[in-house]
C-alpha cells in the first residue's frame, strides 16, 4: 500500500526531525504499510530537510509563510505517485487540503483526531478556532474512516453527529511505558535541595495551561518547593514576568525544550493543567513512571490514573491538597497495547481498511 499523509508538526521531537520518537513511529507504520510519504508543513526559517528511511520518505514545505503550507504542500503532491489512501493529522487545515488530494486522484481519506475539538474551551481560545470546528464536520463527513487516540473524542463525536461519520477507530498514541527514566547527575544537583520538585512539561500556549500551573504554584507550594518547566512557546516571556510578580521567581525554572524523562525521574508530582487534550502522552508516561499527576478532567486523565480536577474547581486548592495529604506515588491504569508492534499493527490495519472501505 502506498500511503500519502499530510502533517503539521513542526517541534523538534516531531516528524520532521529524524531520529525522534515520532519520526521513529511513522518510520514502523510505513514498514507496515508498504510505502508512505509524509508532506509536513513548515516554514523555511524552521530549518527541516527532506529525508528519507526504509519505507519512508518525509519532505517538508519550507513555505516562505503559513499561508503558503496548503500550496506548497499541494506542489509537492503533484509530483508523487497516486496513494491508495491519504492520511491526515488533523482535521482542520491539513484534513481540508487532504479531502481536495484525496479527491482529485480518487483515493480514500484517513482522518486523524489528535485534539479534542468539540471541547468548550478549544472553540472559545480563539476565532481560528471556531471556524475550525466547522471545518472539522466538514472533512469527518467526507472521510473513508476515521482514527481518534482516546474514549473521549470518540464520545464527543458521537455526541455531536451521531451515526452520520464513516467508522470511527479508538486508537491511543503508544507510549513506552516498560523502561524508567534516569535523572542523571546533573537534575538531582541543582534541584536536590528544594523539598518537592514540581514538574510542568508542555507547549507554552494558552491551551496548555502553564499559567495557571505557576499561579496555582505560588497559591500553594511551601517555600521549600520548585517548579520546573519543561517547554517553549509564544508565553514564555509573559509567564517569566508573572514569576517574578508573584515572588516565586526563584523557585521556577524554566528550562527550554528538553525530553521529558529525566525530568519525570526527578518530579514528585506532575502538572497538566490543560483546557484541553486529545490524549495527554505527558499523563501516561509520568504515571508509567510511577509519578503522580494532577490533571484537569482531559483527554485520558481519568482512564489512565491520574489525580483529576473536576470541571470547576480550583487547581490551586486540588495541588495545596496534594502538599498536604496527596499520593506520592502514580499507577498506570491504561495499557491500550502489549506491544509497539500490536499497536503499529493496530494502526496499518486501520488504514487499510479505509483503502479496502
Amino acid at each position: 500500500m502506498n500511503v500519502l499523509q499530510i502533517g503539521s508538526d513542526r517541534s523538534r521531537r516531531g516528524i520532521l526531525v529524524p531520529g525522534s520518537p515520532a519520526s521513529r513511529r511513522q518510520e514502523a507504520y510505513a514498514a507496515a504499510l508498504g510505502e508512505m510519504t509524509i508532506i509536513g508543513f513548515s516554514r523555511a526559517a524552521d530549518g527541516f530537510a527532506a529525508f528519507e528511511a526504509p519505507h519512508l520518505r518525509v519532505i517538508p514545505t519550507a513555505s516562505r509563510s503559513p499561508l503558503f503550507y496548503g500550496l506548497d504542500a499541494l506542489r509537492i503532491a503533484q509530483t508523487l505517485p497516486r496513494p491508495d489512501v491519504v492520511s491526515v493529522q488533523d482535521p482542520f487545515e491539513t484534513g481540508f487540503l487532504g479531502l481536495f488530494i484525496a479527491w482529485h486522484v480518487g483515493a480514500p481519506l484517513y482522518v486523524q483526531v489528535h485534539t479534542d475539538f468539540l471541547a468548550p474551551a478549544f472553540a472559545r481560545q480563539s476565532f481560528i478556532n471556531r471556524i475550525r470546528v466547522l471545518l472539522a464536520g466538514y472533512v469527518l463527513h467526507r472521510a473513508a474512516r476515521i482514527r481518534v487516540v482516546s474514549p473521549r473524542i470518540e464520545r464527543s463525536l458521537a455526541h455531536r453527529y451521531g451515526d452520520a461519520l464513516a467508522p470511527v477507530s479508538v486508537l491511543p498514541i503508544y507510549a513506552e511505558t516498560n523502561a524508567m527514566p534516569d535523572a542523571g547527575p546533573n537534575l538531582p544537583e541543582r534541584f536536590g535541595a528544594f523539598s518537592h520538585r514540581i514538574v510542568f512539561v508542555g507547549r507554552l500556549e494558552p491551551e496548555k495551561g502553564a499559567r495557571r500551573a505557576l499561579e496555582s504554584f505560588a497559591a500553594a507550594a511551601p517555600a521549600t518547593a520548585a517548579l520546573i518547566v519543561v517547554g517553549t512557546g509564544s508565553q514564555r516571556d509573559t509567564l517569566v514576568a508573572r514569576a517574578h510578580a508573584l515572588g516565586v521567581a526563584s523557585r521556577v525554572f524554566f528550562e527550554g525544550e528538553h525530553p521529558a524523562g529525566p525530568y519525570l525521574a526527578l518530579a514528585d508530582l506532575v502538572l497538566v493543567p490543560s483546557a484541553y487534550e486529545g490524549y495527554g502522552l505527558i499523563i501516561v508516561e509520568a504515571l508509567a513512571a510511577g509519578k503522580p499527576v494532577l490533571a484537569t478532567d482531559v483527554g485520558i486523565a481519568r482512564e489512565a490514573g491520574a489525580i483529576v480536577v473536576a470541571d470547576g474547581a480550583d487547581y490551586a486548592h486540588a495541588l495545596a491538597q496534594w502538599f498536604s495529604a496527596g499520593v506520592r506515588t502514580g499507577t498506570l491504569c491504561y495499557r491500550p497495547y502489549a506491544s509497539v508492534e500490536t499497536y503499529v499493527a493496530a494502526f496499518a490495519a486501520d488504514v487499510a481498511a479505509a483503502a479496502n472501505g
